[in-house]
């Protein structure tokens, strides 16, 4: 069947007019906020299936108007739009009654049109003013209730934190328009495929790049902000840690083949990744709140997801970044549900202690299970040599993953083959996945960096040694000597805390007195 001339010019035509319709909805009646958000979420089911349809047309990509379609879009669009309509919907219920909603609502659909404009943005420098706007207009969110110093404060440290990225941007941007003359990301793919050796401009480029998204993913040490932004509502807490601290990823998917032949800059994303990922998985365990664990579990997934994209894991990044929001979106709308989950297992008789026999068996059932299940996966799709090793990694990293779960279960023959056969599930199920995304998403990737690779592998090793020790013997001479430095997050963000105060202090303001109460005699003459 022929594609309707002039159908694949309509789908970056509307792809463009999702963003414009969010901006114009929220200068002309910002409390028709889902009403907006809906349409937005239908155009990018329209946008979805138009690509679908004009699947193969030149024209679809819509290179002409300054817009890229293809299924790395469809797929952010869909999300973003979707977690849009959630967060609105949701946040005129949490906000209902208050004085200021319709300010709120105006900056959550500027919010949520840059981001959208952003995922269909075909040019790295609309990509860096969007990435701009959006930390702007979050800001506005973020400083929703102005009378709480917390709630400056933490935003006043991720202003400084963003600008200091979009300055890294800037010079990124000028490295690359003097190197490929232009700063169309088709461009730059194309200039990136046919130079086997970057310039080395081009390999400072990418780490302005990389520097530039670890800030804006509050990675390690410039993380503080987002764990203490908590005195914002509770639906802005969704959107940053579901959606806009998401970026950076998304950013270096679209670069994925430019970064695939930056070899220094992938091996930072890997440091620095891993660096979060250990720090921010321990300090996690030692906190009370559930939305600061929630908080430092994003910093977390931050950090694993650069090391994806730093190991050349571009579609395994793609898939994370999708789950990860879904995610925290619904841990942090549903927050209250797990106060009550964690309540019940505190009350809950703390499990014994594994022995270490029963963890050595762990450990062999999940190397087992990874194996067979990497072994079925080659059988069933073909994998070439690099993404064998790739999906081989993962594999063992997810089966370490998995020894802390087993090793209360591998009680007897029975509960280890019934392990066994659950473990392999999942390795099947997360490489199967991995390699559905990278069939849906064509994308040629490089061999996975070796020195990025062992250096994984060692963080992650040492990370389950370290977890090993510590269920192990919880009250061990370890657990005592690490517990207060992971309590205080080994004080880096008070180190930062206080240089920005130096260089930059914030203005709390005055604190907005708040309407004076009524009493109940004057609530019921008030009624009457």
């Amino acid at each position: 069947m022929s594609t309707p001339e002039g159908w694949p010019l309509l789908v970056p035509v509307l792809a463009l007019a999702i963003p414009a319709a969010l901006t114009l909805a929220a200068v002309a009646s910002p409390r028709r906020a889902g009403l907006a958000s809906a349409l937005a979420l239908g155009g990018a089911l329209l946008v979805a299936a138009g690509a679908a349809v004009a699947r193969g047309v030149p024209a679809a990509t819509g290179s002409n108007l300054g817009v890229r379609i293809d299924a790395v879009t469809c797929v952010v669009l869909l999300l973003v739009t979707a977690l849009g309509a959630v967060v609105a919907r949701y946040s005129r219920t949490y906000l209902d009654g208050d004085p200021e909603l319709a300010r709120y609502q105006r900056w959550l659909l500027l919010t949520l049109s840059a981001v959208t404009a952003l995922v269909v943005a075909n040019h790295l420098l609309v990509l860096a003013l969007l990435w701009t706007a959006t930390s702007l207009a979050l800001h506005q969110l973020l400083t929703y209730y102005s009378d709480r110093p917390a709630a400056l404060v933490a935003a006043h440290k991720k202003f400084l934190v963003s600008r200091l990225a979009d300055l890294c941007l800037l010079g990124c941007l000028t490295l690359v328009h003097r190197d490929v003359g232009s700063l169309d990301l088709d461009t730059i793919a194309g200039w990136a495929s046919s130079h086997p050796e970057l310039t080395p401009s081009m390999h400072a480029a990418a780490l302005l790049v990389v520097a530039a998204v670890a800030l804006k993913s509050a990675q390690l040490p410039f993380h503080g902000w987002l764990t203490q932004v908590m005195e914002a509502p509770t639906p802005v807490s969704a959107l940053l840690h579901a959606g806009v601290v998401n970026i950076g990823g998304f950013v270096l998917i679209r670069l994925a083949p430019w970064m695939d032949r930056a070899e220094l800059a992938q091996l930072f994303l890997v440091a620095l990744g891993l660096a979060s990922t250990l720090v921010a998985s321990f300090v996690m365990t030692t906190r009370v709140s559930v939305k600061v664990a929630l908080a430092w579990s994003t910093c977390a997934q931050m950090g694993f997801m650069l090391v994806e994209c730093g190991l050349g894991l571009w579609h395994l990044a793609l898939l994370h970044l999708v789950a990860h929001s879904l995610y925290k979106a619904h841990a942090f709308l549903a927050a209250g549900s797990v106060v009550d989950e964690w309540r019940v297992r505190a009350l809950s008789k703390r499990p014994a202690a594994p022995t270490w026999a029963r963890l050595g068996i762990a450990l062999f059932v999940a190397a087992a299970s990874a194996i067979l299940g990497v072994v079925a996966l080659g059988r069933v799709v073909a994998l070439s040599p690099a993404e064998q090793r790739a999906v081989s990694l993962l594999a063992a990293l997810v089966s370490l993953s998995l020894v802390p779960l087993l090793a209360g279960t591998t009680t007897g023959p029975t509960s280890m083959a019934r392990a066994a056969l659950r473990a392999g599930g999942v390795v099947l199920l997360y490489a199967g996945w991995h390699a559905a995304a990278a069939h849906w998403m064509p994308l040629e990737v490089g061999a996975p960096n070796a020195a990025g690779c062992v250096l994984a592998g060692l963080g992650f090793a040492g990370l389950f040694a370290t977890k090993t020790a510590l269920q192990r013997f919880p009250d061990g001479r370890l657990a005592r000597a690490l517990q207060p430095w992971l309590f205080a997050g080994l004080y880096l963000d008070e180190r930062f805390t206080r240089f920005t105060f130096r260089v930059w202090p914030p203005r709390l303001g005055r604190r907005r007195e708040s309407p004076r109460p009524l009493h109940l005699q004057e609530t019921l003459e008030a009624r009457t």
